[in-house]
């Protein structure tokens, strides 16, 4: 394992994210507040509870979530994009690094992002709405699962986009709907039976649950589901990355 080789390519990586600082780290967090205010302070103390816990409290594993994967997604396939459009990935494919390597540094970076972000936004959370965190080792680990898994998700959508308006598509058409219809602002149990049942395609769901889980002790799907329904979708994720570099899908032409 060529650790100099790692450690180059996320000390690059994390160097990007100290220079934009407002949009990396800034941004997420001030729109997740918003929701706080709004969605927390502001409905939430008109509502009743949801499952015994404070609507404004129930509502902060999902907003995590929300901005857990779509800042996942965009680090680890804008940085990925990025040397693909430069060109400058010819020089790190030539170089005597494996793909294991290459991987690691990217998605190692991005993962850690979005662990800085998600910490952030949970301390932040604090300013606006009480909330307690029971299980807090599984709600680390989770975070860590959840950052990591989405980061090679987007590490695959930044091989496959051949232009930037393609790194947005996933995020704002895909991701960012199925993780509002996934029970971030509401539990599934509220919904017809009917919807309950379609709603358990949603793959979010499985997430949302699970985070929840590790905040309050309560989940809209069994957890040990929850937890293996991301686990296969992370050993997903490693099977399309060995594909493209196995194939040399869009990085060798």
């Amino acid at each position: 394992m060529n650790i100099y080789a790692i450690r180059s390519i996320y000390r690059f990586e994390m160097a990007r994210m100290w220079r934009t600082l407002m949009q990396s780290i800034a941004t997420p967090i001030l729109s997740t507040s918003l929701y706080f205010v709004v969605f927390g302070s502001a409905i939430g103390s008109r509502m009743g509870d949801i499952e015994g816990i404070d609507y404004g409290a129930f509502i902060i594993p999902g907003l995590i979530m929300l901005s857990l994967m779509t800042e996942s997604i965009s680090n680890a396939s804008f940085g990925i994009y990025m040397p693909r459009f430069a060109g400058t990935i010819y020089e790190v494919l030539s170089a005597p690094v494996s793909y294991i390597e290459i991987v690691i540094g990217y998605v190692g970076a991005a993962a850690t992002k979005s662990v800085i972000l998600g910490i952030l936004i949970l301390v932040t959370a604090r300013l606006f709405i009480a909330y307690e965190v029971q299980h807090p080792i599984w709600m680390f680990g989770f975070l860590i699962l959840t950052a990591v898994t989405f980061s090679l998700f987007g590490f695959i959508i930044g091989i496959w986009a051949d232009g930037f308006e393609k790194l947005q598509v996933v995020p704002l058409l895909i991701v960012t709907p199925l993780t509002f219809l996934g029970g971030t602002f509401y539990s599934i149990n509220m919904l017809p039976p009917i919807w309950q049942k379609i709603t358990l395609f949603n793959p979010v769901v499985y997430l949302v649950s699970c985070f929840r889980w590790s905040f309050y002790g309560v989940s809209d799907v069994n957890v040990v589901v929850s937890f293996s329904m991301t686990v296969l979708f992370l050993v997903l994720c490693l099977v399309a990355v060995w594909w493209i570099f196995k194939t040399g899908y869009r990085l060798k032409t």
